[in-house]
């Protein structure tokens, strides 16, 4: 994975400063200041380089909460924190914290992440978040960085015969509970059961790109491909994880202080690295999402809710 710190060379001659980052995903992006409502022109133009290198890259940025959210709803809806939030910071319910003093209360240690595996967020959802906007706040001095796959990339890279049996499949995706036994969390992941079948490839409503849509995090516990034998969903997930998190369709950022990522989570998975929670430092960063769309495959068909509830914004 590669790993971002220092701004690389700019080449863009637009009215930001766009810079990728790696040969497959990401972009720096400089000459804006999120404090800011953004001329309509910017906010297409972050637009369309968000679509294009799937996740984008802020540094330096003084914002809180409301300037946070206030960014966000120039871009779309912007949802509740999350299904099972049940303590989201006061007067900001869209914002989800994701805060290692929380994780070693909830869970008995200190983690970087609920989950620590690759996953996309939220797609146990009918609709999952279009994107997701993550703000630093409290770091460790080393360690605790992000990364990201770009799983158009992914499905590109498939051999053809692998790529026509990932479009016509459909995968369960479901929420595995995470939180101690008897907790507030633990009620609200029961009495939510989020379940849904998703097309394994699902087509960019805006680009039209088809992007392996796997989400690890969300597939593992049910393992599960409609129509196919457990042990042989086992081998054809393992085999199409596998592909979405190829280290060359990866990008590995370094957070810092006023650090922003935002990234299009209907093309891309990311992953928490856990090389912080052993270490006694807290890191605390903050997210909100973006109302998504119901996926389709590549044949036209949708996602099929089992159990739960679509989740809108405002």
């Amino acid at each position: 994975m590669t790993e971002i710190q220092d701004k690389p060379r700019t080449t863009s001659s637009s009215s930001l400063d766009i810079a990728p980052v790696t040969g497959y995903i990401g972009a720096q992006i400089g000459g804006v200041d999120l404090r800011e409502a953004q001329p309509a022109a910017v906010v297409d133009e972050i637009q369309d380089a968000l679509h294009k290198y799937k996740v984008l890259f802020f540094r330096d940025q003084q914002i809180g909460h409301a300037e946070q959210v206030a960014f966000a709803r120039q871009f779309g809806a912007v949802t509740p924190a999350h299904p099972h939030e049940e303590n989201p910071p006061e007067g900001f319910p869209e914002i989800l914290p994701i805060d290692s003093r929380r994780y070693e209360q909830n869970l008995g240690r200190k983690r970087t992440s609920y989950d620590h595996s690759w996953h996309t967020d939220v797609t146990a959802l009918v609709n999952p978040p279009a994107a997701s906007i993550l703000r630093a706040d409290i770091l460790p001095p080393y360690g605790g960085d992000t990364a990201w796959t770009n799983l158009v990339a992914a499905y590109e890279g498939l051999p053809r015969q692998l790529r026509e049996l990932a479009d016509a499949i459909d995968i369960k995706h479901q929420f595995a509970p995470r939180a101690a036994e008897g907790s507030e969390r633990a009620r609200k992941v029961a009495e939510t059961n989020l379940v849904t079948f998703h097309p394994a490839v699902r087509v960019h409503p805006v680009t039209g790109e088809r992007a392996l849509f796997v989400s690890p995090g969300f597939t593992r516990g049910a393992r599960e491909i409609r129509g196919f034998s457990p042990e042989q969903s086992e081998k054809i997930l393992s085999l199409l994880w596998a592909e979405a998190t190829r280290v060359e369709y990866t990008v590995r950022f370094r957070w810092a202080p006023g650090s922003v990522a935002f990234w299009d989570n209907r093309a891309t998975a990311h992953l928490a690295i856990a090389d912080a929670g052993h270490l006694g430092h807290d890191r605390v960063l903050y997210r909100v999402t973006l109302e998504g769309d119901v996926p389709r495959g590549v044949d036209g068909r949708e996602s099929e809710l089992i159990s739960g509830t679509p989740f809108y914004g405002s």
